[in-house]
């Protein structure tokens, strides 16, 4: 497949992978080899459940 029989969607999505793609290497993670302490973690999960049962932060009473 070349690039001209590509619809506008695939086009913007390819170059948007590329774009991630060359960040990547060009932008190491800063965070790589490190460890979540196992409070920071249960945490995060816990935010992630209330946002996804629609309740979130807390309550101005």
């Amino acid at each position: 497949m070349q690039v001209k029989d590509l619809t506008t969607d695939e086009l913007k999505t390819l170059i948007r992978e590329t774009v991630v793609e060359v960040l990547e290497d060009f932008l190491p993670d800063p965070d790589e080899g490190m460890t979540v302490k196992e409070e920071l973690k249960q945490e995060l999960l816990e935010i992630q459940r209330r946002r996804k049962t629609g309740t979130r932060g807390i309550s101005a009473s």
